[in-house]
């Protein structure tokens, strides 16, 4: 039971020791909101959330304007809501039934409640200056009478997972300043302040009354005449640090101007030295940008330090805000994104977050929960649970050199990645020179034929791990470790074909038992062997058909296992569900194995989902069966807009980068339809170069252009990789590529909501000298229109019409999806 002298002793120790008086909370003057040309406008879209994502807090809601609000690692507040009254209009107004519009711009997210008599702007920002303030929101009221506001919310103080708490909080209204609530739990170091100036508290029950649960009120009163020019703040602090609660309110009363100027000045040079695309698809364009503004909302501080989280999603009851906090194989897929476009500084401060937490026997951490230092986080099974964590890390390491020529940086950790692959090495019980799962998941965490022994996946990543070792360490000049690491990656890559190759189903095996036997389930997890580029499977094509068949591949992405696995389940985590990650995974394959058209569509069902749920922001994984992100869904998943930069710079574009040789190599495949591209800003070590990429008869013209000469060699792809530049300085350097004699443009949109697969499909694409065969699969019976580009004159078809550029395809009746195979001979 809580005594008076003890609640005031915690009240006291909340509020901490003033030094002087503290000055008044005030609304702000209303300061200009510049319109931002990457703005997301849509009408409210009851259930989807939105993200205020900063590195030191969230917001977290829904488009209704619900949110809670967290100052890391605490959940200070959650089910913020608005009522009104009306001056002489006796009826109260549930403000959030009137939420009519949200606009997404990167600095700012508003959502705009609009009743007949009154308007409320709810403006929202993530500060991205240094400083402890977590997420602002201003209110912006505007009204044809008086109105009398409301704003509720359930005091929350908790820490975030897997931290202790300490009961459900009380609340303490301050009158000092103008008045504020003090949030107390029964820790004395666990409190918080929240305020909004000139609001006054709303039920406050006395210690006297019988025990009963209200949400906290903050009453305000809004005059038009008076009130018009001025935005209303909600101010959120934490208690610590020596100073009282009440003196960081005004403080950040004092900076919200400040700070959003710094942050709108943030996003308005975003791209100034970062990658940025020009195309004739401007949502396309907007898609790769949004993606990049997503990942570098994922940055959160630690101390001093900054590592990238995975997602954000609403906690509910719980403290686990979808999954913001650090996981070593998140960063270490997104980091190939953050190198591509050019943020070496990010990279570099996520490798270092897992340099900083790698094991004694160099194994690279999964998780880290922003509040494991309050707990024993060594204890937890969560620490170092996945196996491949480890070669990611030297995978990334080597990609991270190879697009900024850092060798410094390497030199640096040359000890951590020598531990990560020697972790590797050192895992192999059953002496095939395959790392295993023994050390931790590979990718499932679950699977109900029985957790694998060696997962295609895991030993897919082997080989590229040790083939990207190889490389560093003839950067380090270490030939022996050099040489060695060459001969594991050939060994592991020909195990790969030997091992877990099926010959009757084509197909190469899920995993492998400690047996030798075979789990034979189709999945698309022998995608990531096409990851780096240096690595591709022998005998792919069954498999790419499949994957780009409706047996995988929905309307909205690719599932990881096909339709017809016995244990499908298209609401399951790992057994069936579309994960935008996978999808780029099989694009980024799909383009580097000849499939482009496919590789195509599946990048454009990533970009497109940039505006269909969380705005801005790429979801987790939805379900299998329905155009509907599953309910737990993360839905600022920083994996998934990575696959939307990914599979767009280094499969459409075919960019494959090598600064330490001053080399840019490139396999673009652009769309049917566009004649000329750009790339502003192309990272090539320190330099940034303009790339363009222009349609000249049966040539694709590639001209990189530089602000100053630049030494810099542009070849194909097929060229021999790891070669010295001879090319002399310049400012402009060129590129002729052949076009392909016939082309096909394809359609990309995404399903209305709930819809089930039934687009058109590409399952197959084979070139040869005259001859370019595509196979195609649409549900029976339609019929099928699609643009086409001769680049050459005497194309002849077979399988379809072909009249100037339209090609017309028509699918035999029957249920289910049928296939067409389209000829074209010159």
């Amino acid at each position: 039971m809580r005594g008076s002298t003890f609640l005031a002793a915690i009240i006291a120790t909340a509020l901490g020791a003033r030094a002087h008086e503290m000055p008044a909370l005030r609304p702000i003057p209303r300061f200009a909101i510049q319109a931002d040309p990457l703005t997301i406008s849509r009408g409210v879209e009851g259930g989807k959330p939105f993200t205020v994502a900063g590195a030191r807090g969230a917001l977290l809601g829904e488009q209704r304007g619900e949110f809670e609000a967290w100052l890391y690692p605490v959940k200070i507040l959650s089910r913020f809501s608005i009522t009104a009254e009306l001056a002489n209009y006796p009826v109260p107004i549930d403000v959030s039934a009137h939420a009519a519009a949200i606009e997404v711009s990167p600095a700012m997210t508003t959502i705009t409640y609009s009743h007949a008599a009154f308007t409320v702007k709810q403006r929202m920002f993530a500060p991205r200056a240094d400083g402890d303030a977590g997420a602002v929101v201003l209110f912006e009221i505007a009204s044809a009478r008086p109105v009398r506001l409301t704003f509720r919310f359930k005091p929350e103080m908790l820490r975030m997972w897997p931290a202790p708490n300490f009961g459900a909080p009380n609340a303490e209204w301050v009158s000092e300043g103008g008045g504020y609530y003090v949030l107390h739990t029964d820790h004395p170091g666990v409190s918080a302040a929240v305020a909004i100036p000139r609001a006054e508290p709303g039920i406050l029950p006395p210690y006297q009354e019988r025990p009963q649960t209200y949400p906290l009120e903050l009453k305000l009163s809004f005059d038009p005449k008076t009130d018009s020019g001025l935005f209303f703040p909600l101010l959120i602090s934490l208690g610590g640090g020596g100073q009282a609660p009440g003196q960081r309110l005004a403080a950040l009363n004092d900076r919200i101007p400040e700070l959003y100027r710094e942050t709108e000045h943030y996003y308005a040079h975003f791209f100034d030295t970062r990658l940025a695309a020009e195309t004739p698809d401007p949502e396309f364009d907007r898609a790769l940008r949004w993606a990049a503004i997503a990942i570098d909302q994922g940055q959160v501080r630690l101390a001093e330090e900054t590592g990238l989280v995975a997602g954000y999603y609403e906690s509910g009851d719980s403290a686990r805000p979808g999954y913001a906090w650090f996981f070593g194989r998140d960063a270490l897929w997104t980091s190939y994104a953050v190198n591509s476009y050019g943020d070496f500084a990010l990279t570099r401060q996520a490798l270092e977050f897992l340099i900083r937490r790698q094991r004694a026997d160099g194994k690279i951490m999964h998780e880290y929960s922003q509040a494991a230092g309050l707990v024993d986080w060594n204890a937890t099974p969560y620490f170092y649970a996945a196996a491949d964590s480890s070669p990611l890390f030297v995978m990334a390491m080597e990609d991270y050199v190879a697009a900024s020529g850092d060798t410094g940086f390497l030199r640096a950790h040359w000890d951590a990645v020598q531990r990560a692959y020697a972790f590797t090495r050192a895992h192999d019980s059953d002496g095939d020179g395959i790392y295993e799962n023994t050390e931790g998941t590979g990718w499932v965490e679950s699977w109900p034929p029985g957790m694998p022994h060696q997962e295609m996946y895991l030993a897919a990543l082997d080989q590229q791990s040790a083939g990207a070792m190889a490389r560093l360490a003839a950067l380090m000049n270490d030939s022996a470790l050099a040489a060695s690491a060459r001969r594991t990656a050939a060994s592991v890559g020909a195990a790969l074909e030997a091992e877990y190759y099926d010959p009757a189903a084509q197909f190469y095996a899920f995993s492998r038992n400690a047996d030798g036997t075979l789990d034979r389930t189709a999945t698309i997890y022998p995608a990531v062997a096409w990851w780096s580029g240096r690595l591709a499977l022998a005998h792919p094509d069954a498999m790419l058909s499949r994957w780009g068949s409706s047996e995988f591949s929905t309307d909205w992405g690719t599932r990881d296992i096909g339709e017809r696995t016995p244990f499908y389940d298209p609401i399951s985590y790992h057994q069936g569900s579309v994960w935008p990650l996978f999808t780029g995974w099989v694009s980024l394959a799909e383009y580097r194995a000849g499939r482009a058209l496919s590789g195509y569509a599946h990048l454009m069902q990533n970009a497109g989902l940039t505006w269909q749920q969380d705005l801005g922001s790429v979801t987790e994984l939805l379900s299998g069966e329905f155009f509907q992100p599953l309910g737990r869904s993360s839905s600022h998943q920083v994996w998934s807009s990575a696959m939307v930069l990914t599979p767009a710079l280094r499969g459409l574009f075919g960019l494959d980068w090598d600064a330490p040789h001053r080399t840019l190599r490139l396999a673009p495949a652009l769309p049917a339809g566009w004649d000329r591209a750009l790339l502003h800003n192309v990272p090539l070590g320190g330099s940034r170069i303009e790339l363009e990429f222009t349609r000249e008869r049966d040539r694709l013209m590639v001209r990189a252009r530089s602000a100053s000469p630049e030494v810099l060699c542009l070849v194909p792809r097929s060229a021999p990789p790891d070669q010295p530049c001879g090319s002399p300085a310049a400012g402009t350097h060129e590129l002729a590529l052949p076009l392909p004699p016939v082309e096909i443009g394809l359609p990309t949109r995404l399903p209305l909501a709930g819809s089930r697969t039934a687009q058109l499909k590409v399952v197959g694409e084979r070139r040869s000298a005259g001859r370019y065969e595509v196979d195609f699969e649409a549900p029976g019976g339609q019929e099928q229109e699609l643009t086409i580009r001769l680049n050459r004159p005497d194309v002849r078809t077979e399988g379809a019409s072909l009249a100037g550029s339209r090609l017309r395809l028509h699918f035999p009746a029957g249920d289910g999806y049928r296939r067409v195979s389209v000829t074209f001979t010159w």
